[in-house]
């Protein structure tokens, strides 16, 4: 199971970890990783084109863990919707993906 955790801190996310397989169907083939995959690297790569230095990104074989460095209202939208994109996969797949909120 993708397990996702959101720290937040006065409302902003200030960090996003991410663990785990899916086991939706074999690696490589699975579509609830691929989704969850998608949704985080367009995020990031939306952050980075418009500051390299907001967030940093730490990726292991199964754990990515996600950052921010500077207050940005462009990343704060961004990383607003990669957790609500998140949230509408795991609607979908409700046994493979789960998401906590950390406040």
């Amino acid at each position: 199971m993708i397990r996702i955790l959101i720290k937040k801190k006065h409302d902003k996310i200030i960090e996003i970890q991410i663990l785990g397989h899916a086991m939706y169907a074999d690696y490589g083939k699975d579509i609830v990783c691929a989704g969850a995959s998608s949704i985080f690297i367009t995020t990031v790569n939306a952050i980075l084109k418009f500051s390299k230095e907001a967030i940093s990104v730490d990726m292991k074989k199964d754990k990515v863990c996600l950052k921010k460095l500077e207050e940005n209202e462009i990343v704060d939208k961004l990383l607003e919707n990669m957790t609500e994109l998140f949230q509408e996969l795991s609607v979908t797949y409700p046994k493979n993906i789960t998401i906590r909120e950390d406040v």
